[in-house]
Order: C-alpha cells, then sequence, then structure tokens
C-alpha cells in the first residue's frame, strides 16, 4: 500500500480534529449487504502517534494485512463495537439495523469522543457533533480504521457460523450473495441465521397455502 496515501488519510484527520475540541472518533460498519449474519460496527479514536502502515478502506485490503492491521489499531486506539443479528435486522431493516449498531459502537468505547466522523449518509441518535462522510473510509484513518475493525471482527463471527452450519459454506462468502451461497441457499433453503427479508432468502422459503382458503 502507498506510504503516501496513508499520511494522505491521517492528514485529512488532523484537519478536521484542528477545528474541534477534544476526541474525535471514526465510525464504519461491515455488513450491511449480506443475506446472512450480524451487521457489524466498529468505533475508533486513534491517537496522534498512532502508525498503521497499509491502512485503507477494509475492502481495498488483503485479509492477511486486515487481521495484522486489525490487532494494531487495537493495540494503539480506543475501539467500541456494535453487533445487530439478524432477528433484529428483519425486525427493524438493515438501515436502521446499521444505525443501532454504530450507535452501540460509539457507546462501547472507554471514553467518549467529541465528535463522530461517520461513514456514509447517516445520522446517528448521540448528542454529540457528527459529520457523515460518503466513501470517508478511503478519506479519513479513523472512518479506514473503524472499517478494519468492523470487517475483521464480523468475518470471524461469521466463520463461527461456517462451523454451525457448514451446509452454506459462510467461511468463502461471509454471507454475501454469492453464485455458490445462492446455490446452497436453494438446495438447504434459509438457516436461522438468514435474513428472512432479503429478497433471495425470502424468494428461497416455502409458500405455504391454506388447505381451507
Amino acid at each position: 500500500m502507498n506510504a503516501g496515501f496513508h499520511r494522505q488519510l491521517l492528514q485529512f484527520d488532523l484537519k478536521v480534529s484542528k477545528k474541534i475540541c477534544g476526541l474525535m472518533a471514526g465510525v464504519d460498519e461491515a455488513g450491511r449487504g449480506p443475506l446472512a449474519g450480524p451487521v457489524v460496527a466498529a468505533a475508533v479514536i486513534l491517537f496522534r502517534k498512532t502508525s498503521l502502515e497499509g491502512l485503507n478502506d477494509s475492502k481495498k485490503v488483503a485479509s492477511s494485512r486486515r487481521e495484522k492491521l486489525f490487532w494494531h489499531i487495537a493495540r494503539q486506539a480506543l475501539v467500541g463495537i456494535g453487533v445487530v443479528d439478524e432477528k433484529r435486522i428483519d425486525k427493524i431493516n438493515i438501515y436502521q439495523a446499521t444505525r443501532l449498531a454504530m450507535k452501540q459502537a460509539v457507546l462501547a468505547l472507554t471514553r467518549t469522543p467529541d465528535f463522530l466522523l461517520i461513514d456514509g449518509k447517516i445520522k446517528l441518535d448521540l448528542p454529540l457533533p457528527q459529520k457523515a462522510i460518503v466513501r470517508g473510509d478511503g478519506q479519513s484513518a479513523s472512518i479506514a480504521a473503524a472499517s478494519i475493525m468492523a470487517k475483521v471482527y464480523r468475518d470471524a463471527w461469521m466463520n463461527h457460523l461456517d462451523a454451525l452450519y457448514p451446509q452454506y459454506q459462510f467461511k468463502k462468502h461471509k454471507g454475501y450473495a454469492t453464485a455458490i451461497h445462492l446455490a446452497k441457499l436453494r438446495q438447504e433453503g434459509p438457516s436461522p441465521v438468514h435474513r428472512r427479508t432479503f429478497a433471495p432468502v425470502l424468494l428461497s422459503q416455502p409458500i405455504l397455502f391454506d388447505a381451507h382458503a
């Protein structure tokens, strides 16, 4: 990863931090799109001397590098994690579930931030100044760090679900709508951890007819 890009991310955060007084947290999520498993959010407060070479949007970082960055961030920053499971997602919808996971992540921080940088067009129901940034994980070091934490945490969760439901091969696709996953879904039907309100899952469920109708 280009070292200059890493510095660019940190420079963005530095410019923002000069305009506020106190601690700034980056907030991002992983798992809005999958057909199974939870949505996971992370909130990260980086300190000025934090060194995270290779930091970027988690989707643009190799899995082996993400794992290393996860532990570097865990050691060098304050991190909060929020998780909303598939049943709650079906009940309140994925957008609201994402907001809830992000709120949980911020509240899980051991220190209350004074300002939030949030990836995407999302406003959190928290009494804190905040700024939503579309594709923020490619602009802000704090948001990029949050994307790494959320992604690695969720991937580990999906690996655990793979052990519980090996027929779906969650370890390979992490619940996303890949050809393999869709084929398994058609073959097996939905598992207890599938999101029943998502179209491909909904279509894979049997239609029940009322014999008395």
